[in-house]
This record gives structure tokens, sequence and C-alpha cells, in this order.
């Protein structure tokens, strides 16, 4: 009977709860419940943490030079497309990067605005593909906690976005993440081509610089948000997320550029000798490519 009251209660906490979600995204895919993604990223999580390992151990690492060079040029024009979408349906034609709210009207800019938060979303599952070929190239010692732990708890956290607020001020972090994944996929595309193209590679050593951009923006851009007198963004706690995501990751990252950097004991060891290394080298653990999709770390993952 205690179980019996104990699940009516929480069906209808969750009736509740979804009776405040945005009726638009209602039937888009995966948008029904957060059922779907959830099954969807614990067969991540078992894959490149449990069984793709194992099924790898016995195998010949695969070689995925073609496959790395389409996907990320592939990432990069998607992530110019969000760009040009999230500009266009807000944060160039209106937005105040102020106190921007959501617009939950049928309008056609309004709409677009929502199907882009989609899309970003939906993108976090491609981007799960930047693990699946570490498993399949045997690049298991780049599958960190931290990795694995950023490609999931984005497209999860963002199933609520998306359902409750498709818009304002919470898709400034999208958008400008947006425009990191198309200099961090540039670089990746770049690199996948050959050491022919390592020429236009000079500015790898700045990836790590942008990312802390990155974050600072996104951390002072939400923060503001604690110091308005008055702005009724529907959906605070969204506010609290990003903030404390963003937060996170600048402190990790700065304490990434601390180790990398100051202490140089994640650099190659000609950098470490104060020369550029080749980027084909083997090194252990080098993070100078561990970026976030957002708001995670990576590996260069074409080495």
């Amino acid at each position: 009977m205690e179980f019996r009251d104990l699940t009516t209660r929480v069906g209808l906490w969750y009736g509740n709860f979804m009776n405040n979600a945005d009726p638009r995204t209602e039937d888009w895919f995966l948008m029904s419940s957060p059922l779907p993604q959830t099954v969807v990223i614990v067969a991540y999580i078992y894959f490149v943490t449990r069984l793709g390992p194992r099924l790898m151990e016995k195998r010949k690492a695969f070689h995925l030079k073609e496959v790395l060079i389409i996907y990320n040029f592939s990432v990069v024009a998607l992530s110019l497309y969000m760009c040009y979408e999230y500009v266009m349906s807000g944060w160039g034609t209106g937005y105040t990067f102020h106190c921007d709210l959501v617009d939950y009207s049928d309008s056609p800019q309004a709409v677009r605005m929502a199907r882009t938060c989609w899309l970003y979303y939906f993108s976090k599952f491609i981007e799960m593909l930047d693990t699946i070929f570490f498993v399949l190239r045997k690049k298991n010692s780049q599958i960190t906690f931290l990795h694995v732990y950023h490609h999931s708890i984005m497209p999860f956290t963002w199933w609520f976005g998306v359902r409750f607020a498709a818009g304002g001020q919470g898709t400034f972090h999208a958008l400008l993440n947006c425009v990191v994944h198309v200099i961090m996929y540039s670089y990746y595309g770049l690199s996948a081509l050959g050491p022919a193209y390592q020429k236009y590679l000079w500015w790898k050593k700045y990836l790590t610089t942008i990312q802390l951009i990155q974050f600072v923006i996104v951390t002072t851009h939400i923060w503001q948000y604690f110091f308005m007198k008055d702005c009724p963004y529907q959906f605070p706690i969204f506010i609290y997320i990003i903030g404390l995501y963003g937060l996170v990751f600048l402190l990790l990252f700065l304490n990434f550029w601390y180790h990398a950097y100051t202490k140089g004991k994640r650099l190659p060891k000609v950098l470490q000798a104060k020369t550029w290394a080749h980027p084909y080298n083997k090194t252990n653990g080098q993070y100078n490519s561990e970026i976030t999709n957002g708001n995670g770390f990576h590996h260069d993952k074409n080495k």
C-alpha cells in the first residue's frame, strides 16, 4: 500500500510538473518524456565505459581518418547553421543581452527559436560520437570521467530547457557554444587531414584561451540576473543551473590551465622543452585540445 501511495504521489507530481511545459514542443522528436533520452544516455555511458572497450580489447583499432574528416566538418557546418538561427530568431533581432524572456507564442520567430533550441539539444547526441570514436580507435585513456559526464549531462539538462524554456536569456550560452564549436571542430577537421595541413593550425595554442573566455562571458551574462531589480524570467531554476554550470567549468578549466601551461604536466615532452610539438606526436594525457562542447573537456580526438 505504501509503495502504491508513493507511486501515485510521484505520478501526480510529474503530471503537475509537466503541466507547465511548453505545448509547442510536446510532439517533437524525443520530447514526449525524459525517458527515451535517458535510455540513450545510459546506453551511451555503458558502451563507452564498459561494453565498447571490452569488445575492442582483442581487436585492432579502427583507422577512421575519412570518417573523422567528414564528421568534424559536418559539425562545423551544423554549428554555423545554429549560430545563424540563434541570431535570426532572437539574439540579433531584438534580444537585449540583459533580461530576455521566453516567447511562448506561435509567432514565426518564437517557433524558430524553439526549433533552434531543439536542434541544439539533438546536436548533443551527435557529439556523443566523439567518445564512440575514442572507443573504436582504442583511445581509452581519453575517455575520462569529465568527458563522459559532459556528454551525458548536456542532452539531459537541455531536454528540460527545450520543454520548458526554449528561448530567452537561457539560450545565450548555446549561441556562444556554437561559435566555439565552429572553431574547435575546424581545428579537429584540419588536424584529421594530415601533416600537410599542420601549417594552418598555428592557432591551436589559443583553443584553451577561447574556452576560458567562453566561460567568463557565459557566467557574466547569466549572473547579471541576480542583480536585476525586475526580471520576470519564467523559469529562474534554469538561470541557477546555467550560472552554476558556467562557474564550475570556468574553475575546472582554470585548474587545467594551471597544470597544463604553468606546471606543464600535460604538455608533450617537446613542449615542456620549450619547442613546438608536432600535432601527431604521441602524448600521455595531452590536454591541449581538451575542449568543451560548451561545457565539458575533450582531448584531441584526431590523434
